[in-house]
C-alpha cells in the first residue's frame, strides 16, 4: 500500500508509491542533444563570454585567456542585473521594483566533457571554494538578499550548454520557499529546543537505513520524505548555517561526499540529469542555532505534473530505503 510521510521541516507530505516500486533501470531518459557545436566556455574561447569576474589560474597567465582552471563570469542573458537602484514602487495593491541581482555562471573547468563526478578531489574542492569566494564578495552589497548557488547538468535539468558549470543568482528579496524552510525549522526550535537538521542528522546515522554517503565532517542520505526518487542531501555534521564559514578542511570533505554523491548516481543511473542547490543563510542574517545549510541533489527521473501543482504533493515511485540502498551498494569515485 503507498505511504504518506511528513517532511519534518516545512510540513509538507510526499506519498511514497511503493506499489510502484521503480528500479533504477525503469527510468526512461531522453537523450541529450548531440555534440559538435560551438561552446563558448571551453578555453580559448574566453573572448566569446562576458569578462571575467574571477578566475583560478596559472601563474602568468592573463585575465580573459587561456590557463584557468575554474572561472566565473557574468550570464550573458542575466535573469537580474547588477546595475541601479531597487525602486520599490506600488501600483495600487500591487507590488513591483527593479529586477536588481546578479547571475553568474562558474564554469567548473576548461574541459567539455569532464563533470564534477569524474573531477579529480582537488578540482571538486576548487568549484566549492570558488562558490565560497563569490558568495563572500557579494554579501557586501546590502541591496543583495539572498545567494543562491545551484547547478543543471543536462537538457532535461534546464542546461542549455552542456560543458560542466554551475550558476550563482543573487536576489533582492528572500525567496518564499527559503523563509518556509527557516520558519519551519524555528518552529521546531522553538517548540523542541532543538535543531531539526541536527536531529535528523542523529536518526538517519541511527538507522542507517537511509544513508548514501558518510565521512568525518559530512552525511549523505535520502530523505524520509523525499519527493523524487534517488534525491540525496547533503549535510554537515556540526551545526552550521552559513555556507560561506566552511574551512579549508572542512571544504575537503564537502568535495570528497559530493563526488561521491554525483559518481554513485552516474553508476546506478548511467549519468542521468540533475539539478543540485546549496539552501543557505540569507545573506545578512546571523548564525541561526535552529538553521543549518546543505545541499540537495536532485536527478530528474519523473515529472512534476497536475497533482503535484494542485497539490503541493508529490508522487515518488522508488522509496528512499531502496534508493539509498542502491547508491550504497554502487561503487562511488576511486
Amino acid at each position: 500500500m503507498p505511504e504518506l510521510r511528513k517532511d519534518p521541516v516545512i510540513g509538507r507530505w510526499v506519498i511514497i508509491s511503493t506499489e510502484r516500486g521503480k528500479r533504477p533501470s525503469d527510468f526512461g531518459r531522453e537523450p541529450e542533444p548531440g555534440g559538435g557545436k560551438f561552446c563558448p566556455f571551453c578555453s580559448g574561447n574566453e573572448d566569446k563570454t562576458p569578462p571575467e569576474i574571477m578566475a583560478y589560474r596559472e601563474p602568468g597567465s592573463k585575465k580573459d585567456g587561456k590557463g584557468w582552471w575554474v572561472r566565473v563570469v557574468p550570464n550573458k542573458f542575466p535573469a537580474l542585473q547588477v546595475e541601479g537602484p531597487l525602486n520599490r514602487t506600488g501600483e495600487g495593491m500591487y507590488d513591483r521594483m527593479n529586477g536588481v541581482g546578479a547571475h553568474e555562471v562558474i564554469i567548473e573547468s576548461p574541459d567539455h566533457e569532464i563533470d564534477l563526478s569524474r573531477q579529480t578531489q582537488k578540482t571538486v574542492e576548487e568549484v566549492l571554494w570558488s562558490y565560497r569566494d563569490r558568495l563572500l564578495d557579494l554579501k557586501k552589497d546590502p541591496r543583495l538578499q539572498y545567494l543562491l548557488v545551484f547547478k543543471n547538468k543536462g537538457s532535461a535539468a534546464g542546461a542549455s550548454l552542456s560543458h560542466p558549470h554551475s550558476q550563482l543568482i543573487a536576489t533582492p528579496i528572500v525567496p518564499k520557499a527559503v523563509k518556509e524552510e527557516i520558519a519551519g525549522a524555528k518552529a521546531y526550535f522553538d517548540y523542541k529546543e532543538r535543531c531539526v537538521f541536527c536531529d535528523v542528522i542523529k536518526q538517519e546515522i541511527s538507522s542507517g537505513a537511509r544513508i548514501v554517503e558518510e565521512n568525518d565532517a559530512f552525511v549523505a542520505f535520502c530523505p524520509f520524505a523525499s519527493r523524487f526518487p534517488f534525491e540525496t542531501w547533503i549535510l554537515p555534521k556540526v551545526h552550521d548555517s552559513i555556507f560561506e564559514d566552511m574551512q579549508k578542511q572542512e571544504l575537503g570533505n564537502l568535495a570528497r561526499a559530493l563526488r561521491s554523491v554525483l559518481g554513485r548516481l552516474d553508476q546506478v543511473l548511467e549519468s542521468p540529469p540533475y539539478n543540485f542547490i546549496l539552501h543557505n543563510n540569507p545573506c545578512h542574517a546571523p548564525q541561526m542555532p535552529y538553521y543549518h545549510w546543505h545541499i540537495e541533489v536532485i536527478p530528474k527521473l519523473t515529472k512534476v505534473a497536475g497533482f503535484e501543482w494542485g497539490t503541493g504533493f508529490y508522487i515518488n515511485p522508488t522509496p528512499p530505503e531502496e534508493a539509498a540502498k542502491f547508491l550504497r551498494d554502487a561503487k562511488g569515485p576511486s
